[in-house]
């Protein structure tokens, strides 16, 4: 149902194609206003942004925003000020001209527990926050200089076997491995048994490095968060370049399952993708659980740490993907449309926070 109606939404959204999107200008420009719903007074310095991006702005005294150089292609346009209800808008952005999208955001009525900061925290909420930054940022090498700079704007809760956390306000999150400062804007997040799952809208910044080795750092660090990063492996299949890439596919293989033995399970990654309903869009289809082994890089020694074989030899890094829903809608990006429509094992649920890349960010 989720899916369905993320599609039903874009197909509103979207003007009928004029042609092919890849043989137009690349890029578009976003305007609007936002106003109080209660009052329709213009709010000034709302945050408007491209989930996931490097694209942000914030209204002026008239409550009017302008993003340019949107790239053409499927987005989430995420709206939020302190003290109302965020909003969020999926577009398509399928023509080459100006749009515009304007908002009412309704003031936010707060529940006491939600906005208390407690400047003292007890130990069990430490222990909490190290089991949430373990579980969000990650326990990658690069999660080591990751660090949440407002860790009081959470609250946690555990039972019945559900570890849960809210935030009061949007995560600013400095990576010091990849250069970035995230605000992320964290809607939903929980862990059970061997399931995680969290949703957000962060907005990137990129830092200002200390020096030239620390620039080139960021840059080296970078290549290696995409490089076998689901990302990749999704623009590889958009650009029919999964083997070149180093991606071998294999079908009907889970986790738990046997190797990679015999090979005539092996698959072609053009089977994984069909015609969308927009030129902007394709459709990742595939009925069994699909191993995607990356075979150009090596699994990470704190990853065999993480699946308790401290003491096996790295080899190729391996994945399992599931469908959720059929089918999951790809953007010219790269970007899952709704990312709970693929349930993610092995190396790539390893990477979170910590290696997260803009959605503009390509290796050089």
């Amino acid at each position: 149902m989720r899916a369905t109606a993320t599609v039903f939404a874009l197909l509103i959204l979207a003007l009928t194609a004029a042609g092919d999107a890849a043989g137009q200008a690349r890029y578009t420009t976003l305007r609007g206003a936002v106003i109080d719903d209660e009052t329709g007074e213009p709010l000034p310095g709302v945050h408007v942004f491209i989930a996931a991006s490097m694209i942000g702005t914030t209204t002026n005294a008239q409550g009017r925003y302008r993003l340019e150089r949107v790239p053409l292609g499927a987005h989430r346009l995420y709206v939020t000020m302190l003290g109302f209800d965020a909003m969020s808008q999926d577009i398509v952005l399928n023509e080459a001209r100006p749009y515009a999208f304007n908002f009412s955001l309704r003031p936010r009525v707060y529940e006491l527990d939600s906005v208390v900061v407690v400047a003292r925290r007890d130990r069990r909420w430490k222990r909490r926050l190290k089991k949430f930054n373990a579980l969000f940022i990650g326990e990658t090498p690069f999660a080591d200089k990751t660090e949440i700079i407002n860790p009081e704007v959470l609250s946690f809760a555990d039972e019945n076997g559900i570890f849960s956390a809210r935030a009061a306000a949007p995560l600013v999150i400095e990576n010091r491995a990849l250069g970035y400062r995230l605000r992320y804007h964290l809607m939903d997040f929980y862990h059970q048994k061997d399931r995680i799952r969290y949703q957000g809208e962060p907005l990137f910044e990129e830092l200002t490095p200390r020096n030239q080795k620390e620039a080139a750092m960021w840059a080296s660090n970078r290549r290696q968060a995409f490089h076998g990063s689901l990302r990749h492996f999704l623009l590889s299949l958009l650009d029919g370049t999964t083997e070149a890439e180093g991606f071998v596919l294999y079908e009907g293989r889970s986790a738990r399952g046997p190797r990679r033995n015999p090979e005539h399970n092996r698959i072609e990654g053009s089977t994984l993708l069909q015609e969308g309903p927009l030129p902007v869009l394709k459709e990742l289809t595939f009925q069994h659980a699909v191993e995607v082994v990356y075979t150009k890089e090596f699994e990470d020694t704190a990853y065999l740490d993480w699946i308790n074989r401290p003491y096996a030899t790295p080899g190729p890094q391996e994945s399992w993907l599931l469908l959720e829903v059929f089918p999951a809608l790809v953007d010219i990006h790269g970007t899952l449309i709704d990312p709970y429509t693929v349930t993610m094992a092995g190396y790539l649920s390893f990477s979170r926070v910590a290696e997260m890349l803009p959605k503009e960010y390509r290796p050089e």
